[in-house]
């Protein structure tokens, strides 16, 4: 039997390429994807939900996903505020997982970024390791959080200037950040998003943090 499998998130850089890996893979027919805002690119015969934020958990307990992967996120200029920021980034992200949870969902696909802390003072580090905890309290079977470094790749309508310039500059940077600090390397959101496909095969339980180089193992 197929799994079904929810993405939120569809359409940024990771989940938009998360997508297309999984609709190559012949497994669109039991792929929802959930959303804010629509969806225009082909996704074979996969199910598009375009919800208010406030009926995603209906939306969710309808679709009883076996599998939730969660590409949702933002930045602090798009977002407009700290408030907006945290309102996506950590109660948008622990509400899906209390809804999957809730659903039957097995397993939680999250990704999250390097360092993540609920501890740290850094704000964008906070948030996500606070939306990371959140998580951990639902006790899936399994949790899979991703922390990659930067992510390269190309994103539709979104002009990151602080970003474009740390990525051109990622090749002489990454081969000064060695041992523990490799970590911190930028990496193609395509290893990324493969790394997520292959993950939704596995079926070891626990929780599972997975880094750069956890990641570029995989693929």
């Amino acid at each position: 039997m197929t799994d079904t499998i929810l993405i939120v998130g569809a359409t940024g850089l990771i989940g938009g390429l998360v997508t297309r890996k999984l609709v190559e893979q012949g497994v669109d027919k039991h792929m929802h994807l959930l959303l804010r805002r629509p969806y225009r690119k082909d996704v074979g015969k996969a199910e598009i939900h375009v919800q208010l934020q406030e009926n995603w958990p209906k939306t969710i307990a309808k679709i009883k996903p076996d599998i939730v992967i969660s590409c949702l996120g933002s930045t602090m200029k798009k977002a407009g505020s700290q408030k907006e920021f945290a309102a996506v980034d950590r109660d948008l992200v622990a509400d899906v997982g209390v809804a999957a949870k809730a659903a039957g969902a097995r397993q939680f696909i999250t990704v999250s970024s390097t360092m993540a802390d609920s501890s740290a003072s850094s704000f964008y580090l906070k948030i996500k390791g606070e939306a990371e905890d959140l998580l951990r309290a639902q006790n899936f079977d399994r949790l899979d959080i991703i922390r990659p470094g930067l992510l390269r790749g190309e994103r539709e309508g979104d002009n990151r200037v602080a970003e474009s310039l740390a990525i051109a500059a990622s090749p002489i940077m990454d081969m000064l950040l060695q041992g523990k600090l490799r970590r911190y390397r930028s990496i193609l959101a395509s290893d990324v998003a493969a790394a997520i496909v292959m993950m939704t095969a596995e079926s070891d339980p626990g929780e599972f943090v997975h880094g750069n180089d956890a990641i570029w193992a995989m693929v």
